[in-house]
């Protein structure tokens, strides 16, 4: 049964500490252990069904296939297809596969460039046989979101009249790649979820890496150099072809797909004529159709090359990869897209260790969803990363005005199915400034300390930027275009100089801690008894009130007509009884309830000074100062928590909500407070707050 809620996020959260989701020390996707399934598949003599992605039209999909198609597809295993399966066959080659009735060009085009790379390739698919153990059950491993998963499969594969449906070996015994294709189709959620989408995607997702895609439409001027440092540095690269008239991939009369993905397999630079000559080799995944232009597998060019380039160089095989220059590249083809384990490549300086810092956030609708600058008012309440940048190092200072930072930020899906994640409008911004503390205020954000900010906002599943920032002090805001919009993400920085970076969401300094104490003087002696006296009228024989008694003195007397929403439930006052009740007693005493007394009060008050509309309910946007007006600093995700707790599905909180809320809060700190010893607040209290907040 997997963990509830907020308890889940915690979980996950330790086992990033502890180290797990790295590529060595994987997840185990959906709870399933590898090791244990087919440990248990062994002493049972079974063979492993994934009941999880089982063999039927779920896992299919839907709009994949014709109704026709999907009642003759069958599920079979390797064995039933072949006589002896073999997971490889002479190692991995991008020709040992072409793609089948799904649409995940882009997915394979990645496959063909990992290919090239064998270290990354062993990191994905894990060495794996029919052999004597053979149980049917196999694992391979993804990066998804800011950790690696292992992912485990059962080996029947869906066919019709005995082949492969999807991606097809282009030697029937070997199984890697249509293994390969169903762990990732479970990551997305089904075989359909895969139709269609980036060359991007699934690199990043073979590699945990940095990616970035260049547009070929307005190449930048240093273009070969850069292919040439990626082709070198274990990088994965592939082109996109713009879309024609419709979505199908129509084939051009010169042999390129429209709306199609290629692997860039090579580059090289040949001389023809004496002249040098700039050629890129591109691999259509489809395992066929060629470019018949310039430099093609039977171009007359090839003659114009002494014969050792053209033997180093020259395939004429029907099998879907061919030569172009880059010219023709840039002219036929509209991005290019590189990814590597580290983005030394991008200046090639490769003397320097660049520095990678990872923070999973948060943008919710009504607090920290703030938009982009076009709503100042509404931009500083985003989440905020304080970065300090110190001198680089003498080894890796290299020339001046050299990129020394890479910022990507991520968007993170919650939705199980790929298919059904849309993409918002995304970007971040970075300002200079020096020596201020807390969330910054609305008044800092002006265009003068502006000094990055991303070309535009895009709908893509990920924006970065590659950088020159000075040594000194900067605030990085990553934020949607629209401010209101609910969506997690990802923020990583890479840099080559010493770098410390904090979130900062803490609110700032507000001079209301004298109100939170009771015992100030803020109420004279004649007002305690007058408190008392009445509470007598409400008490019973012992001077104490229950939860009951607690609800008629609130609703019906102290805050009667304040109200908005029927007053305060009769849960809401046992759980005040339990938070104000010293003696354990499960009744309120008359020092206890006046102490409950003046902070009720007190609450309203500073809930009806920070209600800005006048409306009588505060909305979520105005949360963040309500609570910090009690005197406590409250972080973006806490105010994230609360709001979720708290408020309601119209984007408001009610007066009784809001007082439950910061009596709770309130108790809770001091509580952990308390014990952390006045030390910081240790990882494991931390939780708990979280947990008691939310619950």
């Amino acid at each position: 049964m997997p963990h509830p809620g907020v308890c889940a996020n915690i979980i996950n959260a330790r086992h990033l500490k502890d180290g797990n989701g790295t590529v060595t020390n994987p997840q185990k996707f959906l709870d399933q252990d590898f090791e244990q399934l087919k440990q248990y598949c062994m002493i049972k003599r079974v063979r492993y069904i994934d009941d999880m992605f089982p063999p039927d039209v779920r896992t299919i999909g839907t709009g994949l296939l014709q109704a026709d198609d999907l009642k003759r597809v069958v599920w079979l295993r390797p064995h039933k297809m072949v006589p002896n399966p073999m997971f490889e066959l002479d190692g991995v080659s991008r020709f040992d596969f072409g793609q089948g009735l799904l649409g995940n060009c882009w997915f394979l085009a990645s496959i063909g460039a990992l290919t090239f790379q064998n270290f990354i390739f062993r990191q994905i698919v894990p060495h794996q046989t029919f052999n004597e153990e053979y149980c049917g059950i196999f694992h391979f491993r993804f990066w998804r979101f800011g950790r690696w998963v292992d992912v485990v499969i059962d080996d029947k594969l869906p066919t019709i009249d005995g082949r492969l449906v999807f991606v097809r070996s282009k030697d029937p015994t070997e199984f890697w790649p249509a293994l390969l294709e169903k762990a990732y189709a479970k990551v997305c959620g089904s075989y359909s979820d895969m139709n269609a989408g980036t060359l991007a995607e699934a690199m990043v997702d073979f590699t945990g890496g940095v990616h970035m895609c260049i547009d070929l439409t307005e190449p930048p001027p240093q273009l070969w150099e850069l292919m040439c440092r990626a082709d070198q540095s274990m990088s994965l690269m592939g082109c996109g072809t713009p879309q024609g008239a419709t979505s199908a991939n129509t084939v051009l009369p010169n042999g390129i797909v429209q709306g199609h993905a290629y692997t860039v397999t090579g580059v090289k630079q040949v001389t023809s004529q004496g002249q040098p000559v700039l050629l890129v080799r591109l691999w259509n995944p489809w395992g066929k159709r060629e470019w018949i232009g310039d430099w093609s597998d039977k171009s007359p060019l090839w003659q114009t090359v002494s014969p050792q380039e053209r033997e180093m160089c020259l395939s004429v095989a029907d099998n879907g990869e061919f030569w172009m220059t880059l010219e023709d590249c840039c002219r036929f083809y509209s991005d290019l897209d590189i990814c590597c384990l580290c983005p030394g490549f991008l200046d090639g300086n490769t003397s320097c260790h660049w520095k990678t810092s990872f923070y999973e956030g948060r943008w919710v609708a009504g607090t920290t969803a703030g938009g982009c600058m076009n709503k100042m008012d509404l931009f500083w309440t985003n989440p905020q990363y304080q970065v300090k940048i110190d001198e680089l190092l003498s080894e890796c200072s290299g020339k001046q005005g050299e990129k020394n930072m890479l910022v990507s930020l991520m968007q993170k899906p919650d939705k199980r199915n790929r298919r059904l994640v849309q993409n918002l409008h995304i970007g971040f911004s970075v300002f200079e400034y020096k020596s201020l503390k807390g969330k910054f205020p609305a008044s800092f954000f002006n265009p003068k300390r502006l000094v990055y900010q991303t070309k535009s906002y895009a709908n893509a599943r990920e924006v970065m930027g590659f950088l020159m920032l000075k040594p000194g002090e900067y605030l990085i805001v990553p934020s949607t275009f629209n401010p209101n919009e609910t969506a997690s993400f990802i923020l990583t920085i890479l840099s080559k100089a010493e770098t410390h970076i904090h979130e900062n969401s803490d609110g700032h300094d507000y001079e209301h801690e004298e109100a939170m104490e009771e015992d100030k003087g803020t109420e004279n002696e004649e007002n305690d008894e007058n408190k008392k006296n009445f509470f007598r009228q409400y008490s019973d024989k012992y001077e104490e009130v229950d939860a009951e008694q607690l609800q008629r003195l609130l609703n019906e007397n102290i805050l009667k007509g304040d109200m908005k929403s029927g007053g305060f439930s009769i849960d809401a006052c046992h759980s005040m009884v339990a938070l104000m009740d010293t003696s354990i007693t499960g009744k309120l005493n008359g020092e206890e309830f006046i102490r409950l007394w003046k902070r009720v009060v007190m609450y309203k008050d500073i809930f009806f000074r920070t209600d800005v509309s006048k409306s009588g309910t505060l909305l979520l946007s105005e949360l963040r100062n309500a609570v910090m007006a009690t005197g406590k600093r409250v972080s973006d995700a806490m105010l994230n928590l609360l709001a979720l707790r708290y408020g309601a599905s119209s984007g408001h909180i009610t007066l009784e909500s809001f007082i439950s809320m910061v009596l709770r809060f309130d108790c809770m700190s001091q509580i952990f407070g308390q014990l952390s010893n006045g030390m910081n607040m240790t990882l494991l209290e931390s939780e708990w707050l979280y947990l008691s907040m939310y619950t």
